[in-house]
């Protein structure tokens, strides 16, 4: 479910050894890479220009900035980097590894490109966000992010008062189905060859939920392309104008093998795992927004950039530290800056 934003003028990659390259320009990535330039460190993000979002008219649940489209929060975002010093550069990681150290012992790391170029960081900062993995169905994708939508509070208020379907994907969505039905009083729940126990089917009984447990074979359309319904295995045709699906969540793991970052299953998807402001098991690297938490917001998203940032920044300060107190003990007046 990759979809790309209006292209707009990429950077230069900078040259030399960067304190941080961000890789994903997403709210999560550029929060971190903002943090890093306000903090007066060479920061470059590298964007791939497919934001999960991508598809969504607009963002929800964002104090402030309810409402504003997704293009138009990055294109702020990437203006607000690149005030303080910041690069933003368009393109797609090929590869991300490890390389030698410095001379005094600090971190090294090398990305790659797919169009061959490279460059040299101290520190890392993964924001590659998630891939939604729907059902292999036929016509549910074409309606993602508008009339197909996962989630209710960023896509609930403009859905409320519809003739809503669930489409279960399994135990995940019988509580998906208890959120939507706060937002309408006409909900059908698919089991689509997933398990419904009695208790949850009593459950949803006593809140006016539907249950279909006939397969659904496809999402149908009226004569001007709007969801109309969904068609069921034996011909029946049972019309709704919105399908709420729990798509499995994947973190974008692509090009990154080479930083060997441990993952993790989550109840809802697959993601890296990551502790305190983002931190990874490997040293220098840190993960944040989506790539390690598949269900936070944009705000939480962009929260935890920013928290990793401030916590790569005290890294570098205390290895800045640690080189200056180095090339004193060697016999340098002046201690050093990298």
């Amino acid at each position: 479910m990759a979809v790309t934003t209006p292209p707009y003028a990429s950077d230069a990659l900078a040259e030399g050894t960067v304190d941080a390259v961000v890789i994903g320009g997403g709210a999560a990535g550029l929060n971190g890479a903002l943090i890093l330039a306000r903090s007066r460190r060479s920061v470059v993000v590298i964007d791939s220009g497919s934001p999960r979002n991508a598809p969504a008219q607009a963002v929800h649940g964002l104090l402030a900035l309810d409402g504003t489209p997704p293009p138009e929060i990055l294109r702020r975002g990437r203006e607000q980097v690149r005030q303080y010093g910041g690069r933003v550069v368009f393109g797609e990681v090929a590869s991300a590894e490890s390389a030698a150290p410095s001379a005094d012992g600090d971190l090294r790391f090398t990305v790659t490109l797919a169009d061959g170029r490279s460059i040299t960081a101290r520190r890392i900062l993964v924001a590659t966000g998630l891939t939604d993995v729907l059902p292999e169905m036929p016509g549910l994708a074409e309606h993602w992010g508008d009339s197909v939508v996962h989630c209710p509070y960023c896509h609930g208020w403009e859905v409320r008062d519809e003739p809503i379907g669930v489409l279960a994907t399994g135990p995940v969505s019988i509580e998906h189905a208890l959120l939507f039905r706060q937002l309408t009083e006409d909900l059908t729940y698919f089991t689509h060859g997933t398990g419904l126990d009695e208790d949850s089917r009593a459950r949803f009984a006593a809140r006016g939920i539907h249950v279909i447990d006939t397969p659904v074979t496809e999402v149908v359309n009226d004569e001007d392309g709007a969801l109309a319904g969904v068609r069921l295995a034996d011909g029946q045709v049972v019309a709704r104008r919105v399908v709420a699906v729990a798509a499995q969540m994947q973190a974008r793991t692509q090009g990154l093998e080479g930083l060997s970052l441990p993952v993790q299953d989550l109840p809802k998807g697959r993601g890296f795992a990551s502790g305190t402001a983002g931190a990874t098991e490997v040293p220098g690297v840190w993960v944040a927004g989506n790539a390690t938490d598949p269900v936070a917001q944009v705000g939480a998203s962009a929260a935890a950039g920013a928290l990793a940032g401030a916590d790569i920044n005290r890294s570098l300060a205390i290895a800045d530290t640690d080189g200056a107190l180095q090339k004193i003990a060697e016999g340098s007046p002046h201690g050093a800056t990298r």
